[in-house]
């Protein structure tokens, strides 16, 4: 019966396929929890150095960084494009890259040039097949991000925005909001605007002293807000992260759900061919059996 025996590979190939995505949806859910850890923790700097940066600022008011210029008239914008390096997760990276393609457009429109920072493989593929001028990048960052593998390619494009080589900076990833939802996000990281920079008035009454500056306000204000700006691209790529693991998880979970259907199904249609393998069998045995006696 050759087509049974084919449906059984089939079946067979099928289980070993869902064997694979299930395993694959496991270690995604153990290192999504851990992600999501390593992305909340983050949060608490980022806000602190955010605090104390806005308070330095409103304490120094005649001192203007040139992370919060806006008057260039540069005719670049840069892109800081966070994608993962691993596939597998759904249309998490197609979504981003979607959003970073129509952004890109607008500012061309405009009759800007655009220069990139790629962080992961796949946004950095990306961009080198659009012919995009990407000036550094970041691959491999593994499970965990490290701050000292982003700082290189980050300052390539925030020495170039303090030079006025670049007019806009954009961060571009995406957003963890829950397991089963993430929102790519393309937001303005230079000039640091306002409101980025706002404080509540508990956050005001919480800093209400004033500072001596060694060696300088300019030196201390800079240094801090370059922190502060490393830090959003830093939680940009812990949210990223987290997002991967959730999407991946629940890639390879539907993966071996439309396994086991696919399975069933496959099943079905073996039980039936052999069913009726068995009963034109049985109708040649009986009538071989009538000819005979007949």
């Amino acid at each position: 019966m050759a087509v049974g025996k084919e449906i059984r590979g089939k079946i067979k190939s099928v289980e070993n396929t869902k064997k694979i995505t299930k395993a694959m949806e496991m270690v995604a859910a153990s290192k999504m929890r851990k992600a999501q850890e390593r992305m909340r923790s983050a949060r608490p700097y980022a806000d602190k150095i955010r605090n104390i940066t806005a308070h330095l600022s409103q304490a120094n008011p005649e001192y203007k960084s040139a992370y919060m210029r806006t008057d260039s008239t540069a005719k670049a914008v840069g892109f800081i494009v966070v994608t993962t390096d691993k596939g597998l997760c759904g249309g998490l990276n197609t979504n981003i890259l979607r959003a970073v393609t129509n952004k890109m457009k607008e500012v061309q429109t405009e009759g800007k040039a655009i220069q990139a920072v790629a962080i992961g493989n796949k946004g950095f593929g990306f961009l080198n097949r659009i012919g995009a001028n990407v000036v550094s990048h970041a691959t491999q960052l593994g499970d965990a991000p490290q701050l000292e593998k982003l700082i290189g390619p980050v300052k390539v494009m925030l020495d170039a925005f303090v030079e006025g080589k670049l007019d806009v900076v954009y961060v571009c990833y995406t957003n963890f909001i829950n397991t089963m939802k993430q929102e790519p996000m393309v937001e303005q990281l230079l000039p640091l605007s306002a409101d980025r920079l706002a404080q509540s008035e508990a956050e005001k009454s919480q800093y209400g002293w004033d500072y001596i500056y060694e060696p300088d306000a300019p030196s201390v204000i800079d240094e801090l807000l370059t922190r502060y700006i490393e830090a959003l691209v830093f939680q940009a790529v812990a949210e990223n992260m987290a997002s991967e693991q959730s999407a991946r998880m629940v890639a390879m979970k539907a993966a071996t759900d439309n396994a086991g259907t696919l399975i069933g199904e496959l099943k079905l249609i073996y039980n039936k061919s052999r069913q009726a393998a068995i009963t034109k069998e049985l109708s040649e045995i009986v009538s071989g059996a009538a000819a005979i006696s007949g």
